[in-house]
């Protein structure tokens, strides 16, 4: 198998966003378990000691938690179509990418410094990007983007920053000199 062709496979079979979840962060992993013809999620909440393979299809966490006094761990592949979502609760200040020191310990040694962080904005993922990559072929995604775009601008807020971004590049060098060249696109624009 050529390089491109193992490309393109990963490619569909990466879910279009996951969460960046690092060593250190408590985590909720919501699993989907089947049982005979009914289906319910299974949540496992605990620290994540290992993560392996974060650009790939391949990418997984370890989590584990002490339950009872025991120590109890489990790998997570965060492409399986089995997890369904994952949820940062904490985030622990750590300077390596295997916590593995942590299994001697308990109690309050067993404990991470937790470091300050916008928890709403790390566990929403951004839903254009999720469209965009889920779509079939380049026209749905730029319908979608386009799609995006309008609404974003129906707010205040983002209508502001979109005539910011528009009135940035009239100011380019660029967008002068093409306005010396082609007058009338510049007269066709309503002025404010």
């Amino acid at each position: 198998m050529s390089f491109a062709m193992i490309q393109s496979v990963d490619a569909k079979s990466k879910k279009p966003a996951v969460l960046d979840v690092r060593t250190g962060d408590t985590v909720k992993v919501y699993q989907k378990i089947k049982e005979g013809d009914k289906e319910r999620l299974q949540m496992f909440q605990g620290t994540v000691i290992k993560t392996a393979a974060p650009n790939s299809v391949n990418s997984t966490i370890w989590v584990r938690k002490v339950s009872s006094g025991i120590g109890v761990e489990r790998s997570f592949m965060l492409h399986s179509p089995l997890i369904d979502k994952i949820e940062i609760t904490a985030r622990g200040k750590t300077r390596r990418n295997f916590l593995s020191y942590l299994r001697q310990r308990s109690g309050k040694s067993a404990r991470l410094t937790n470091q300050a962080f916008d928890r709403e904005s790390v566990n929403t993922l951004d839903e254009v990007a999720t469209a965009v990559a889920t779509a079939d072929d380049a026209a749905t995604a730029e319908v979608v983007a386009t799609e995006a775009e309008v609404k974003a601008s129906e707010t205040p807020a983002a209508a502001e920053a979109a005539e910011e971004v528009l009135e940035t590049e009239q100011d380019t060098p660029e967008a002068k000199e093409e306005e010396k060249l082609n007058p009338s696109s510049a007269a066709a624009e309503p002025a404010e």
